[in-house]
């Protein structure tokens, strides 16, 4: 019993130590995304497009 807890803990933390830089990168890509479109959106009302 003890065997399987210690290779349960194991496994999450090696699941979380690959997972966590997942959320970075894609909360990173989130603000690129969301700048782009600020972006876009000041062209087209710089240009008056409605």
């Amino acid at each position: 019993m003890k065997h399987q807890m210690k290779t349960l803990a194991l496994l999450a933390a090696a699941a979380i130590t690959l997972l966590l830089p997942a959320c970075y990168t894609t909360k990173g890509v989130g603000k690129d995304i969301e700048k782009a479109g600020e972006g876009l959106k000041n062209s087209a009302d710089k240009h008056g497009a409605d």
